[in-house]
């Protein structure tokens, strides 16, 4: 789809006539319905009178021009294509980003700017990146970009017609230098040099030919990037099949195939429980047919799991990584073969509240899928719906395939690959939350999966980082009982999980335009280490595994024992959509904890607000479940294969070997230390160690040593990002200028996620009148290349009441 397509010279007129913004908007009503905005005709009124003017300047009038063309199966269009043949009659196609930004601001992300858009500023893509990714998809994708032996080449860049060149504007930062020398970005004040290098891809003219030949070619991966996206999912060994997994996978493979070659579609349907492999099979089947050459799709209707398979993936592999809502307009089988993960979260349609409503469609968005491909793969748990409008269930899909003619065929997984191969904790879970009736009534605690209830939130956080220090993976999950607010003006994450004294951020709000450094996206939380330092809900935790796990179990589903039943407490929910299911609210937020308690591969511990519920759920419990971090530590301890000092900048001792503070200083989980040191707290009285380290030849232990982990980039120029460091506790002497560990409730470091930071002191003193003194201001100073990290300012007042624990002796590695 295109909104204009034309010569050059006709190009130029419409616009010197002042006509090219009307063509355009009634060109974009027959083909949606209904109007653009009034700021997307100003746009185009302004950004194309700039570019035919240096169309008209440089005599480029016998070439092709292509201006708001969608790229196929996108919502993306690019601004602008000149056509023509360079000077070794060569046919080329240029693709010009058009911007009327004025001036732009550092951003946090490594291809964003922050500028002014649509009201407000925001973080923006750069222009050359943009644009380059919009050539890289038309040449995997286009066939006038790939096939033949002469294809059309491909240039791309930008004109930003309202800049005026300023070497210091972040926009030419040097991060973007790769981007610029790939894809140039031109200023309004240097247009000359634009007409210059469009001329060297378009002397020749003879546009109109190579239009006709880019306008007449179709939508169809090339063989490259299949090649590309399949040889990257084979590489990686967490997507290995085993036994089960790889029997079924055979056999869909198999029908799948056997269903492209056939004249009737197909539905192929993969049932099971939470971590039987349906995601691993369903990643294989994507890449093996991609190998085949198959233009295969795999679509969910998760953006966390899609963002995050794009991320592993690759910008250039990402785009045959959809969304179920992808295929609104997508022509009649144009894709070979659909795999939709997933499929329990298939909606009612494709729109959303933000979808205009001359957009809405009232086409099921499973008929979408179905008119798009000719085989659909579909791998479901019923039991994984947590949204009234998720609406995806075997019976449906199959119903849906039979309305579509397509022949079906049904498999089911049941051995279980997560949660340590414990079929009996998923079945335990199901029966418990009376999801389905199972044989695992009783949850055995000699079973290898390690279940733990905490008597504190607390507890369960250091619980699991624990686990995360040791190299596992790990999150803290919640059920939806709490606002999820937007973040801070400065793109810090407001506090919204309150339990008494332990308060904690949601990850950021999927809407958030800005986030401060070491902050992830919500659609990155499971897969960004800096993920710990926020709180999940099932939507950004549905679809992941952990090896382990922590569940804040809220108050919106509690167990009453007078009715032996389950309860929702709907005004305990903050889950808007949810909470307006009718009769389905208990099953939804059943459905929320099950997905919850079933990410760990290894482990679960679970923290219950009510107390009637976790005594229910300890009935049913055989033998303790009582969690305690200095129990996890013993248990890593001798659990612990001592194998990783050659890249450890210390030795681990073993119990026998321990002389503190001898031979060794204690080894701390920085956000547990900070927690628990205080003023009056002796070197002596410190938080007990259950780890005791070597220290290089270059330190003597000394008391009131120990080491911890620092994270976060806002310290980098001096602690690189998960430096082991050495520090002391409550340093003597003055502290200006020192790296200091220090601890005040006003403090939300978003490296931490914490009360407590790592930073460079600055302090005013005050002279009183009898000659002593006391401090004044506080600043605490990051000292970093990263944009984004601000000081923190403490009053005199509140400077009172700011704790330094230690003092930074050195960095060990």
């Amino acid at each position: 789809m295109r909104l204009y397509s034309g010569s050059s010279r006709q190009f130029v007129d419409d616009t010197t006539r002042n006509q090219i913004a009307d063509k355009l908007k009634s060109a974009f009503f027959d083909y949606y319905r209904y109007n653009p905005s009034p700021n997307e005709i100003n746009s185009w009124r302004n950004s194309l009178r700039a570019m035919a003017l240096v169309v008209q300047d440089a005599g480029l009038l016998d070439h092709g021009v292509l201006l708001e063309y969608q790229l196929p199966l996108t919502s993306k269009r690019l601004d602008c294509m000149l056509c023509g043949q360079d000077r070794r009659a060569e046919e080329n196609a240029v693709i010009v980003e058009l911007k009327q930004w004025e001036r732009c601001e550092p951003a946090v992300g490594e291809n964003e700017v922050l500028t002014w858009v649509g009201g407000s500023k925001r973080e923006i893509l750069h222009p050359s990146v943009q644009v380059g990714q919009y050539k890289m998809y038309l040449e995997d994708t286009h066939t006038a970009f790939y096939a033949d032996q002469h294809p059309v080449l491909l240039n791309a860049c930008t004109y930003l017609h309202n800049y005026s060149y300023d070497k210091t504007d972040e926009i030419f930062s040097r991060k973007f230098e790769k981007a610029l020398g790939l894809y140039p970005l031109f200023t309004g004040d240097d247009a000359e040099r634009l007409k210059g290098h469009l001329v060297s891809k378009l002397e020749r003219g003879r546009g109109l030919e190579v239009l006709k030949r880019v306008e007449e070619s179709r939508y169809r991966p090339s063989k490259k990037l299949m090649d590309h996206v399949g040889n990257i999912i084979k590489g990686k060994s967490e997507y290995v099949l085993l036994d089960e997994q790889l029997i079924v996978y055979d056999a869909v493979l198999a029908q799948a195939k056997k269903g492209f070659h056939d004249k009737k579609k197909a539905a192929i349907l993969v049932k099971g429980g939470p971590g039987t492999g349906k995601s691993v099979i369903a990643i294989n089947l994507m890449a093996d047919l991609l190998l085949k050459g198959f233009n295969a799709h795999y679509a969910t209707g998760s953006k966390a799991f899609t963002e995050t398979l794009r991320k592993i993936i690759g910008a250039r592999g990402s785009v045959q990584f959809k969304y179920f809502n992808s295929y609104s307009g997508a022509e009649r089988d144009v894709v070979d073969i659909l795999i939709a993960d997933e499929s329990h979260r298939i909606r009612e349609t494709s729109h959303s509240r933000f979808t205009p409503r001359k957009e809405r469609t009232n086409l099921p968005q499973i008929e979408e899928l179905f008119k798009a491909s000719k085989v659909g793969v579909f791998f479901i748990d019923d039991h994984q719906v947590v949204r009234p409008n998720e609406i995806g269930s075997v019976e449906y899909i199959k119903a849906k395939a039979s309305e579509a003619g397509a022949t079906v065929t049904e498999y089911e997984l049941e051995a279980q690959f997560r949660c340590n191969g414990s079929d009996a904790f998923v079945n335990w879970v199901n029966n418990t939350l009376g999801v389905k009736r199972t044989a695992n009534v009783i949850w055995d605690q000699h079973e290898e999966f390690d279940f733990k209830i905490f008597s504190t939130p607390l507890e369960l956080e250091q619980a699991i980082r624990h686990k995360v220090s040791e190299g596992l993976t790990g999150r803290v999950t919640a059920g939806f009982c709490w606002k999820w607010s937007l973040p801070n003006p400065d793109g810090t994450l407001k506090v919204d999980v309150v339990i008494g004294d332990y308060q904690r951020p949601w990850d950021a709000k999927p809407e958030a335009k800005k986030l401060a450094p070491g902050i992830p996206k919500a659609s990155l939380w499971a897969y960004d280490p800096n993920g710990i330092n926020q709180i999940g809900c099932v939507y950004t935790a549905q679809g992941f595994e952990f090896d382990y796990v922590g569940v804040i179990w809220g108050l919106d589903l509690v167990y009453d024992f007078d009715s032996q039943a389950w309860k929702g407490i709907r005004e305990k929910s903050h889950d808007s959509v949810v909470k307006r299911s009718g009769d389905r609210f208990v099953d939804m937020v059943k459905n929320t904890y099950r997905v919850l308690l079933s990410r760990g591969m290894k482990g679960c511990y679970v923290y219950f607000m009510d107390k009637d519920t976790e005594r229910f759920v300890k009935s049913r419990i055989e033998g303790s479940v009582e969690g305690k971090l200095e129990d996890i530590v013993a248990a890593s301890e001798e659990e612990a294969v001592y194998s990783d000092e050659k890249v450890l900048p210390f030795r681990r001792l073993r119990h026998e070997e321990v002389k503190p503070f001898v031979n060794c200083v204690p080894l701390y989980d920085l956000a547990v230390a900070a927690g628990q040191f205080s003023k009056e707290q002796s070197v002596d009285e410190a938080p007990e160690a259950k780890e005791w380290v070597e220290l290089p030849d270059a330190f003597r232990p000394q008391r009131g040593m120990f080491v911890a982990r620092v994270v976060g980039e806002s310290m980098n120029r001096r602690i690189p990002n998960g430096a082991w460091c050495l520090f002391r506790l409550h340093p003597k002497g003055t502290r200006q200028g020192k790296v200091v560990l220090v601890r005040h409730r006003e403090i939300n470091d978003t490296d931490t996620g914490g009360h407590y930071t790592v930073k460079v002191y600055d302090s005013e003193k005050i002279t009183q009148a009898e000659g002593t003194w006391k401090h004044g201001r506080i600043v605490l100073k990051p000292d970093t290349t990263e944009p984004g990290y601000m000081p923190i300012e403490l009053s005199e007042k509140n400077a009172e009441d700011l704790q330094v624990i230690a003092e930074l002796i050195a960095v060990l590695g």
